[in-house]
């Protein structure tokens, strides 16, 4: 990526070296991410010339020095936040909020080719399991790991309570299908059909179409009186406002989708949080601390992130799929695989 908003160009670039503490790491597969086309449009600081992507599953080709938990050939994925290791927040297992954080794809170089360098890797990486394949796996750093964080550390998400999920597309997918394996009564809405009917296959019970519709009136009617909690995971003024007006009283609504201040800060109904005693929550990503019960689910059989795969694709394509991210109407994740 050479500037803000222009074409993408699949080049040879010097192979990377890892960085004190850090890996170099074999891309196997690596997701094409909403945030990426964030990066893309301008909506984050880069520094150009520039590699996108921040969604990877892979295998360590080279250890820096001082990485003391992992060697050459380990397969593994990692969070789209990297955490310094060093401050009080990598220490208390808190890395997705690192206040010197780094993020693949957006302070250095991503994903989106044959090799990348990943620091503090001893507080960053992840161990896959041999029955998690590279695909699902790099499905997990943004919009998976960030849902299912969203929904159990911080919406604590119980058993038999109402999920509103306002865009169902990679992150919203995920939602429905986490949702569901949590026991929640789970309601998808979105403005394709396409993107609906995957909701329905993963088990929604609801499904709403956006366009043109009340969507919070008829939420409380579902529900007789509104979601416990709902995602907007679209990040959109008026996807965010939906989710929230689709509560009821003291319900919990947590912003996953990016709200970037395109025309200023988004327009958000707080009157109704003030008077309905509504939490709004963010949600940034999930340290690899906590990807452990994610995986554990996973290796059960109880999250299938796999089925969340639309398509594979190669870097050639994907020059030219990052920039149509925002007007395409995918009914699952998109996979980039390097050597395709």
């Amino acid at each position: 990526m050479d500037r803000v908003g222009g074409p993408l160009e699949v080049r040879d670039v010097p192979v990377p070296s890892p960085p004190p503490g850090g890996v170099v790491v074999t891309v196997r597969a690596t997701g094409l991410c909403r945030s990426d086309w964030h990066a893309w449009a301008g909506h984050e600081t880069l520094t150009l010339p520039h590699v996108p992507g921040h969604e990877l599953a892979g295998v360590i080709e080279e250890v820096g020095a001082g990485v003391t938990k992992w060697s050459v050939d380990d397969r593994v994925t990692v969070p789209f936040v990297s955490g310094c290791g060093t401050c009080a927040w990598c220490l208390s297992g808190h890395a997705q909020v690192c206040p010197r954080q780094e993020q693949p794809g957006f302070t250095y170089w991503g994903s989106f080719a044959e090799s990348v360098a990943l620091p503090a890797a001893d507080t960053n990486l992840v161990a896959l399991p041999d029955s998690v394949s590279f695909a699902a796996a790099a499905s997990l750093g943004c919009r998976f790991a960030t849902a299912y964080r969203a929904l159990t550390a911080r919406a604590r998400l119980a058993e038999g309570e109402w999920l509103t999920v306002v865009g169902v597309g990679g992150v919203g997918l995920s939602a429905v299908m986490i949702g569901k394996a949590l026991g929640a009564r789970v309601i998808a809405v979105d403005r394709t059909p396409a993107a609906l009917a995957a909701a329905e296959a993963l088990g929604a019970d609801h499904l709403l179409v956006s366009d043109g519709a009340d969507v919070p009136a008829q939420v409380h009617e579902i529900t007789g009186g509104g979601s416990h909690v709902a995602v907007d995971a679209v990040g959109h003024e008026s996807a965010c406002a939906c989710a929230i007006l689709s509560l009821r009283r003291r319900g919990r609504h947590v912003q996953v989708g990016l709200l970037p201040p395109v025309h200023g800060h988004p327009r958000l109904p707080m009157d109704r949080v003030i008077a309905w005693e509504i939490d709004v929550l963010g949600s940034h990503g999930m340290a690899a601390a906590d990807y452990p019960p994610m995986l554990a689910m996973i290796e059960r059989g109880e999250l299938r992130p796999q089925d969340l795969i639309e398509r594979t694709i190669g870097l050639d394509e994907a020059a030219t799929a990052l920039p149509a991210v925002a007007t395409a109407s995918p009914a699952g994740i998109t996979i980039i695989d390097p050597a395709r």
